[in-house]
């Protein structure tokens, strides 16, 4: 076996990704060895306070070394672990201290990668799983950015915008459920990054010979899905590739809005650390859709983690 792992750590959540096989193996190829999600909030008041703050450092420190270690214990060298930070320590002011403890703890280097690097390394885990030829537009939600990529073969623009589903809740939301008021304007804040995500890559969509997908990823839109599926237990592989219709995705954000976080947690496919956040996320999703006129988003399981297993040598 020529194993490597990934570890991803973003606003939300940090995820680990151990798979068989060298660099440029086929991306979802049925050689995973383990695939493990920890929510550990690292962005919580990162939007306010533009710092890290001790707790979530903690949380999400222990887990990183938590999966740095499962892979070395799974026979991964160090040297074919990579492991990527997302917005919440790109808008850090105490990120290079993370960075210093993050390595002391784990014994891994962690990258904090641009807004430009995520997104490519977010339609190169996605877009693996559709016809390369295809027109698509990729959509990545996560807790404090969300990615917008349009491509075929290859990317032809894409952007990282300051609106994901932790920042628009810590944002807007005041009430648990969030009432119409809060509702809305969260959507106003996701219309505005989806207007300028339009304005960066709206002409190279439009460019692209064929009808273009919409394909989105992250948390979000896989634990719609899920509900939709009305899914006993979170299922990738019923998951992946599944269709939401535009009123699918309203009726699902219509549901989670009415009820409590505490309520939302008792969803069988619901990740415990999600149900706080999901209405806004869904919100966003919703705003993505009318933006750029799609009444159906197809989902992937495959992703950014994918899209860094890919690029490891």
């Amino acid at each position: 076996m020529s194993l490597r792992a990934a570890i991803d750590v973003g606003t939300n959540s940090v995820r680990l990704l151990v798979t068989d096989g060298g660099a440029g193996a086929p991306i979802g190829g049925g050689g995973d060895v383990d695939r493990s999600l920890t929510i550990t909030r690292l962005g919580e008041g990162v939007d306010a306070a533009r710092a890290l703050q001790p707790e979530p450092v903690r949380r999400t420190i222990e887990a990183i070394a938590r999966y740095a270690s499962r892979a070395r214990e799974l026979g991964v060298a160090g040297d074919r672990i990579r492991a990527c930070a997302t917005s919440a320590v790109r808008d850090a002011a105490n990120r290079d201290e993370f960075l210093v403890a993050v390595r002391d703890a784990a014994g891994v280097t962690l990258e904090c990668i641009s807004g430009d690097e995520e997104a490519r390394l977010s339609f190169a885990g996605a877009a693996a799983s559709f016809e390369p030829r295809a027109p698509k537009l990729v959509v990545d939600i996560g807790g404090g950015s969300t990615e917008f990529v349009a491509g075929d073969t290859q990317v032809r623009a894409a952007i990282s915008v300051d609106a994901g589903s932790v920042r628009l809740t810590e944002r807007h939301v005041t009430a648990d459920p969030p009432p119409a008021a809060d509702q809305a304007a969260v959507r106003a804040g996701a219309d505005a990054a989806v207007a300028a995500a339009r304005a960066a890559v709206g002409a190279a969509l439009r460019a692209m010979p064929g009808e273009p997908v919409l394909i989105g990823v992250a948390g979000t839109i896989t634990t719609a899905a899920a509900i939709a599926l009305d899914l006993p237990g979170y299922d990738r592989d019923a998951i992946h590739r599944h269709v939401l219709a535009r009123e699918t995705v309203a009726a699902i954000r219509g549901r989670l809005a009415s009820m409590t976080s505490a309520q939302r947690r008792t969803l069988p496919a619901m990740p415990p650390g999600r149900e706080d956040v999901i209405v806004a996320g869904a919100i966003l999703l919703e705003a993505a859709m009318d933006g750029f006129g799609f009444d159906a988003v197809t989902v992937s399981e495959t992703d950014i983690l994918d899209g860094i297993a890919a690029s490891i040598s």
